[in-house]
């Protein structure tokens, strides 16, 4: 039986019309050679089985990524949520020999230099992007220079870049579910400016509703009321509710004092869900009910969704974490609200 011959260099630069010298200096991380050529070099030889004393192709590790996180949610009420999906981050990138580098960005002031500033400092071969959405020249710079990039915790409609998020529509649609099985009828759900993923609550909110005959939604945005401006209409009873979901945790904690406070006008059976299942969540007097988002698992799945594409794969993918349901204490049956 013939021998099978052992792939070399010789037969990565043929198949990419370069020189063996490139190829040898793309397989070391030498400098001189452009991001591309080395992505290209690298992913070549992985798919031919080339075995280098560079460690970095041989056991298709040592890649680098960079993770940019949104500071201002790093360091708000916000913290849990990106703390564990970070702490997911550099788990499974330990696991997979990945080298990762976590940087705090303003997420108001993120531009496409900034970005490749932060992948060119990191000398990163990929990008994991924390609460920022997806845009035009984005997607088309990633196209065109072949970055690997992966939205955590959002999503791109026009899937044009992967993603991992919770189940932003099923877990809107079991939390409204939830409030329609204690018998509310007229549910509030209250919500924020239009990112993808949190217009899937809304949507999921909607679909519940829908499902349901003689079930009315009331749908108020941040935009049109802040916190405390809707926590007023409510306890004037404005909105003739006797339920909401909460788009996040946060708002929803804001409110439980003057909802569920001795001074509340409000008969008992006022019922709410938060979404998260932030540590505040759990804290609070009365425990929310909400929804907790595995945190870590998003992180773990953008890391493992980031390697793939890094080593080659092409298909745009969009990964939806499961979420549970957090019984709390502040679902109720409906038909106690009639009986103060």
């Amino acid at each position: 039986m013939a021998t099978q011959k052992r792939t070399n260099q010789t037969d990565i630069a043929e198949r990419l019309g370069v020189s063996v010298s490139t190829v040898s200096r793309a397989l070391a991380n030498e400098i001189g050679i452009s991001d591309a050529v080395r992505r290209d070099v690298q992913r070549m030889a992985r798919t031919l089985g080339y075995k280098s004393k560079h460690n970095a192709v041989a056991a298709g590790g040592d890649k680098r990524a960079v993770a940019l996180v949104p500071l201002g949610s790093a360091t708000s009420g916000l913290s849990g949520f990106y703390f564990g999906i970070v702490e997911g981050m550099r788990a499974q990138a330990a696991e997979a020999g990945m080298m990762l580098d976590v940087r705090l960005v303003n997420e108001t002031a993120v531009t496409l230099e900034m970005i490749s500033k932060q992948i060119a400092q990191a000398d990163a071969g990929g990008v994991l992007l924390a609460g920022i959405d997806a845009w035009d020249d984005l997607a088309l710079w990633c196209a065109d220079e072949d970055i690997p990039a992966v939205l955590v915790n959002g999503s791109d409609p026009r899937m044009r870049i992967s993603s991992v998020s919770p189940a932003n529509f099923y877990g809107a649609y079991q939390a409204t579910q939830r409030l329609l099985d204690a018998g509310h009828r007229r549910i509030l759900h209250y919500t924020h400016r239009y990112r993808p993923t949190i217009l899937q609550r809304q949507r999921g909110f909607e679909a519940a509703i829908a499902a349901m005959p003689g079930a009315v939604g009331v749908i108020v945005n941040t935009a049109e009321r802040k916190t405390h401006e809707l926590l007023a209409d409510l306890l004037a009873g404005k909105h003739d509710v006797t339920a909401m979901f909460s788009w996040n945790d946060i708002a929803a904690v804001e409110m439980l004092e003057g909802l569920y406070g001795p001074e509340s006008p409000l008969p008992p059976g006022f019922s709410m869900i938060g979404f998260d299942d932030l540590p505040l969540a759990g804290m609070a007097t009365p425990r929310l009910s909400t929804v907790r988002v595995d945190r870590e698992a998003i992180g773990r799945g953008a890391v493992r969704l980031l390697s793939q594409h890094m080593d080659g794969e092409a298909a745009v993918q969009q990964l939806e974490v499961g979420v549970t349901m957090v019984p709390g204490e502040t679902v109720f049956a409906a038909q106690q609200m009639a009986t103060r």
